[in-house]
């Protein structure tokens, strides 16, 4: 009878481990399906939105049967104030590029939309990462704030360029002299708005509120670093032609 119940209780552990056994290659197959489920989830969006070749610039996003990112024509200026006669036939300040026309065409300017990557679109930090900035006295979810402080999508802003001398310009500020009439008129650049939708971590998507006339346009995005100076901007321009052409 010892013998037999011996036998009963092992025959018992033994089928609990097994039961522990499948239970567990169970939980592992289904946390390998869902991590599957979410890289392919992953990559699809990665087809929807194409990850630019340079960060921390305004790509046209041109919707085809498989959308890809156009590079736009960057360019550096600075600041030009120009004053007529001291100022008595008038001033003007704004930044210029060379050229009438950007290289840049888009046939029409109607649902425009354009990204911005700062080539974070995958979170770096992990529990030992994390460990080591606490060993060095430093805060891991500092790095997380300044990222938000310094987001370079509040510094970017999209102006209808003017045209005059062979040149692009945006004009911040011009207005007549003393003996201009309606010289107290100060003219400025128009800006369009565009709405940002955050498609992950690092990489947004600028939808151009309304449609964008035929011209010429730049997005104005301020220089940093320790190369520039305090009135340097970045310009990504392009330009609109009637749909069609």
């Amino acid at each position: 009878m010892l013998v037999g119940g011996l036998v009963k209780t092992k025959r018992k552990v033994q089928i609990q481990i097994t039961n522990k056994i499948l239970f567990m290659k169970t939980a592992l197959l289904i946390t390998i399906i869902f991590f599957n489920a979410a890289s392919l989830w992953a990559q699809s969006d990665l087809v929807k939105y194409p990850e630019p070749e340079f960060s921390n610039e305004v790509y046209y996003l041109k919707k085809d049967t498989t959308r890809s990112a156009i590079r736009l024509e960057k360019e550096s200026a600075q600041m030009e104030a120009k004053l007529k006669f001291g100022g008595l036939g008038g001033m003007e300040n704004g930044y210029t590029i060379n050229d009438t026309k950007s290289n840049v065409r888009i046939g029409g300017g109607n649902n425009l939309s354009f990204v911005f990557s700062t080539g974070a679109s995958v979170k770096v930090t992990s529990p030992s990462s994390d460990s080591l900035m606490n060993a060095n006295g430093m805060d891991p979810n500092m790095q997380n704030m300044m990222s938000g402080i310094n987001n370079p999508l509040d510094n970017i802003v999209l102006y209808k360029l003017e045209g005059e001398k062979g040149k692009r310009k945006i004009l911040l500020q011009k207005s007549g002299g003393a003996f201009i009439p309606n010289s107290k008129k100060i003219k400025t650049s128009e800006k369009y708005t565009f709405s940002i939708k955050k498609i992950r971590e690092g990489y947004a998507e600028l939808v151009i509120d309304k449609m964008l006339p035929v011209g010429e346009y730049a997005f104005s995005m301020m220089t940093l670093g320790m190369g520039a100076t305090g009135g340097d901007m970045t310009l990504f321009a392009f330009g609109i032609d009637k749909a069609g052409f």
